[in-house]
């Protein structure tokens, strides 16, 4: 009997332990969570909500009104240009990243030296958006000086255009011809079979074309003709008469020349040769003609396109975007390619399918959920995009390239002042995240599932 007390009683006592060690197994799981839960709500949950009761108060906070701040964000020009403008992004970034991504993964696969063209594809990534923002601005800018996009295509310009621009031109004094409204004429009428010369200063040597060659006089046409010389009467290191053609003053080719009938008609019309010599032809004998230069001749020609106005921005900024991501975009797809099955690509080259039909049938139909992720990555991305949109438009295109996170910035601390407003533009931006996010887990937790 005492044996089977003695036995007995440790088999009681041994389930205490077991419920004290079930404790203490809950007691060390709170004591890791509870730091991670106290972080999440105050740097999550109670900004969260916070933010969601500040947008139903006025811009200083003292007075409830309710859905106002809502109501003003869809009317109010300037939020809705950015909810418009968000629109445009999530419509065209995201889609553009994901495409190029995949074209760049698949090249990865047909290239040698894959290792270099993966570097300079990724290595954008590497580069802060506000560098990237800084970057972009100074190579869109419109000055061919200055803006790298607008010098190449300047020099393209020049290289398949005949015209040439003399910007600043002026004709000598005291010659018989006048400068008025940008175009330059004779100060009198001359007659078909005369000459009327132009010799002309304040012209850059720059902007004298390689093409011209030493100034010729121009020669005797016949009584329903006109011509003339038009030179730079400049001789480089001095010399020379003023007025006159003489050696080393080199014509200026390309100047369109009009004859300028009574009535104010264009009569006819000619263009200088590489040695400035011009000659009208078809004209009435005997008429008078004045013989002027048109101002097209004297402008800045085509000076490279305003990237940064109100009608490109948007462009320029969501290029700038896809600049820096679609390496990701690359990374991400690449990853998904190298874990694909092979054997059913080569199974279908087989039966004879070319490469256009490997990859549609079979290449990115396994790619999708890859897709689909770094697609939806992207949109969440994107509708809180805000470093390059504030860096790269100038001032005055600010308003056009607005979105929605600098416009909540701009309408809290930016000088708006308005934290309602502010506030209601946040709950906007999450409720906009919020789909994303949701769909990106769910479709983790399917993979970890399967």
């Amino acid at each position: 009997m005492a044996d089977t007390v003695a036995t007995a009683t440790p088999a009681r006592t041994g389930n205490k332990p077991r419920s004290s060690q079930s404790g203490r197994k809950w007691l060390i799981i709170a004591s890791f969570l509870l730091p991670a839960l106290v972080v999440l709500g105050a740097l999550v949950v109670y900004p969260i909500v916070f933010t969601a009761i500040r947008s139903l108060y006025d811009r200083s906070g003292d007075e409830f009104v309710g859905w106002q701040n809502y109501v003003t964000m869809f009317t109010n020009d300037t939020t809705f240009t950015a909810i418009k403008n968000n629109v445009l992004w999530v419509l065209v970034a995201p889609a553009a990243c994901t495409i190029l991504g995949l074209i760049f993964a698949v090249l990865l696969e047909k290239l040698r030296w894959k290792a270099a063209f993966r570097l300079i594809i990724f290595m954008p990534m590497a580069i802060s958006m506000l560098a990237a923002g800084v970057i972009f601005r100074s190579m869109f800018q419109e000055n061919p000086q200055l803006g790298t996009v607008n010098a190449a295509l300047v020099a393209v310009d020049s290289v398949f255009s005949d015209a040439a621009n003399y910007p600043g031109a002026n004709p000598r004094p005291d010659v018989g011809i006048a400068a008025e409204g940008g175009i330059i004429a004779s100060e009198s009428e001359v007659a078909a079979g005369e000459q009327q010369n132009f010799p002309l200063v304040a012209i850059r040597q720059d902007d004298v074309p390689e093409s011209a060659v030493q100034a010729a006089p121009a020669p005797d046409v016949g009584e329903d003709a006109l011509s003339g010389t038009v030179w730079l009467d400049v001789v480089p290191g001095g010399g020379g008469t003023n007025g006159e053609i003489s050696e080393g003053k080199r014509g200026l080719p390309g100047i369109r020349v009009d004859a300028v009938a009574a009535d104010g008609s264009i009569a006819g019309s000619a263009t200088t040769e590489d040695d400035g010599t011009y000659v009208i032809e078809g004209l009435d004998p005997g008429q008078p003609y004045r013989v002027a230069l048109p101002a097209s001749n004297f402008g800045e020609g085509f000076q490279g396109v305003s990237w940064l106005s109100s009608t490109f921005i948007n462009a320029v900024v969501i290029l700038s975007y896809i600049w820096i991501w679609a390496g990701f975009a690359m990374v991400m797809i690449a990853s998904g390619l190298s874990a694909m099955d092979r054997s059913l690509q080569e199974a279908a080259r087989m039966d004879g399918a070319n490469e256009w039909r490997v990859f549609t049938r079979i290449t990115a139909p396994l790619l999708a959920p890859v897709l689909l992720v770094v697609f939806v990555t992207l949109i969440i991305n994107v509708l809180k995009i805000f470093d390059l949109v504030y860096v790269i438009p100038p001032g005055t295109s600010k308003p056009a390239a607005n979105v929605i996170a600098v416009e909540m910035w701009t309408q809290s601390f930016g000088g708006g002042n308005d934290y309602g407003l502010g506030s209601a533009l946040a709950i906007l931006l999450l409720i906009l995240v919020l789909p994303s996010m949701i769909l990106n887990i769910r479709r983790f937790r399917e993979e970890r599932r399967s």
